[in-house]
């Protein structure tokens, strides 16, 4: 989180990506920075996964990971 908010500060544009079991942590984090950085969640667990279904899980999240740096704030 605080590497995204240096980024944001120098005008970079991103965001994060993290499975869906750490939502609650992102926003506790982002209320206690300030900062309410994009974001995207993935299913959860990924160790163990396959390739095949780490490929599904990456097609699945293209678009919103690339939104993480096109799409305004």
């Amino acid at each position: 989180m605080h590497d995204i908010l240096d980024l944001d500060r120098r005008g970079i544009p991103g965001g994060f990506i993290a499975s869906e079991e750490f939502q609650e942590a992102a926003t506790a984090q982002a209320n206690s920075l300030g900062f309410d950085p994009h974001r995207v969640f993935i299913p959860h667990p990924i160790q163990d996964r396959t390739d095949e279904e780490m490929q599904q899980i990456a097609e699945d999240a293209f678009e919103a990971v690339l939104a993480l740096i096109l799409e305004p704030a």
